[in-house]
């Protein structure tokens, strides 16, 4: 079973996504942080997002993995742990601009199959169900307003030790949610047949009771 989510930052999805994996027993599939995982080793070698020869060369020279399980799953970037690093405020604003070239893209869908290849996963992204699993059996569109998303995003930075206005953040997550879905190369957008689901003012546990009832109603129906 794959349980494909897909939404614009803060929507909601990463935490639920991980949380419905644990509930489940089965792989949670982080897409978003193997995008972030190249941002952070490209920024750190000075690769730019337009040089798509030195792109390539990153990502087939890039091992990315993950060790554990939610909630404690971690990220690794070439065997060391980067799970914070890539939450940074400057991956943050970068990450569209690396994620959006096609050689990037392509490279890691084809590792985000293998790993969703002959096992159960939830995994949560912004083409999930338009590219990456079109086929999936669950298609979830998270969504929320603005201001929801940036009260999130808020407290992820502060976790951190970053502060920034509410105001900031609603401009940052405008612009990203511009590019991402502008972009040429797997726009974000609702797939075909996903269901929508407004997260504003629902509770984490809403969230992932509401998918979870939907993933054990599709298991009786078999």
């Amino acid at each position: 079973m794959i349980i494909a989510i897909d939404g614009p930052a803060g929507s909601g999805k990463s935490s639920t996504a991980k949380a419905v994996a644990a509930k489940l027993g089965i792989t949670y599939l982080d897409t978003g942080a193997m995008y972030r995982v190249i941002t952070l080793k490209c920024l750190r070698y000075g690769i730019k997002a337009d040089d798509h020869e030195g792109l390539a060369k990153i990502v087939a020279d890039t091992k990315i993995s993950f060790s554990g399980v939610p909630p404690a799953t971690r990220v690794l970037l070439d065997g060391e742990d980067v799970s914070d690093a890539i939450r940074s405020d400057e991956v943050t604003k970068n990450v569209s601009d690396y994620c959006a070239p096609k050689v990037v893209r392509d490279a890691l869908v084809e590792q985000q199959r293998l790993i969703g290849k002959d096992k159960s996963v939830v995994c949560e992204g912004r083409d999930i169900a338009t590219v990456v699993f079109p086929d999936a059996d669950i298609k979830i569109y998270m969504t929320a307003s603005v201001e929801e998303r940036a009260r999130r995003r808020q407290k992820d930075f502060e976790k951190m030790g970053i502060f920034k206005s509410i105001d900031e953040l609603v401009k940052e997550i405008s612009v990203r949610d511009h590019k991402d879905s502008t972009r040429e190369n797997s726009p974000l957008k609702m797939a075909e047949g996903a269901e929508q689901m407004d997260t504003t003012g629902m509770s984490l546990e809403e969230q992932v009771e509401y998918i979870a009832n939907k993933a054990a109603a599709l298991v009786r129906s078999r």
